[in-house]
């Protein structure tokens, strides 16, 4: 089973992101009038997730989320959607909901800063999202989100 489409409203940038990291396709409203929003839900088939509640009560199949505290946000969305994979993955972009893919940089070519490039050419692997260019790699942030998601994941879901 494929995991749930979602449309994050403005308040809830933080777990869209979230929702990305284990692979969600997640798009985040930012800056959007609540008209647009669920235009946008509707039209391309997305759970909108959002915490204002005459937006959900006119958006069909919304889920409301009454909690400002993203662990709690989260332990809803997984109760409510139970095809949300409860691990990351990193197969897509906490920026822009692109996806992500191996990458190889050409030899020779320049070489974006803030990368750890003595460790990529030691092998640590380098994925560049496909739609921002963004680049990312493996290290103990990584190691943090999976443990943050294990905390917020309840053992079982009813």
């Amino acid at each position: 089973m494929d995991p749930p489409r979602f449309l994050a409203d403005e308040m809830l940038g933080r777990l869209a992101r979230y929702l990305r990291f284990v692979g969600c396709d997640t798009v985040y409203a930012h800056g959007w009038e609540d008209a647009e929003i669920a235009e946008a839900a509707r039209k391309e088939e997305r759970i909108l997730l959002t915490r204002d509640r005459a937006l959900a009560r006119r958006s069909p199949g919304a889920l409301l989320l009454t909690t400002p505290e993203i662990g709690t946000q989260w332990k809803a969305v997984v109760a409510a959607f139970p095809a949300v994979p409860r691990r990351p993955d990193f197969l897509r972009c906490p920026l822009c909901n692109g996806r992500l893919a191996a990458f190889r940089p050409d030899p020779g070519s320049p070489r974006p800063p803030g990368v750890p490039w003595t460790r990529v050419d030691a092998g640590l692997p380098l994925f560049r999202c496909e739609d921002c260019a963004h680049l990312y790699w493996p290290g103990s942030h990584t190691d943090r989100i999976a443990e943050t998601l294990r905390r917020w994941t309840p053992e079982r879901i009813p």
